[in-house]
């Protein structure tokens, strides 16, 4: 598999955009956007902005589902 690459987010008014090469992907607000800044400190950056934006389904979908750091973000 791939690893993630070409994303990075920006913080404004409590509000976090992520964006992939450039190009906007999704914007995070309020708990979501507060739970994002507290697990970026701790998780490849990458690896979680991918799996935030959808960018990360590589065939391992429902495997991945039911893994426990993936239950928050349904």
């Amino acid at each position: 598999m791939p690893d993630a690459e070409g994303f990075d987010y920006t913080v404004r008014n409590g509000q976090v955009q992520i964006t992939h090469r450039g190009r906007p992907a999704t914007m995070l607000r309020g708990n979501r956007a507060a739970e994002f800044l507290a697990r970026v400190e701790q998780e490849d950056p990458q690896e979680l902005m991918a799996r935030l934006t959808g960018n990360y389904k590589r065939g391992n979908e429902r495997t991945a589902r039911n893994h426990p750091r993936n239950r928050g973000w349904r």
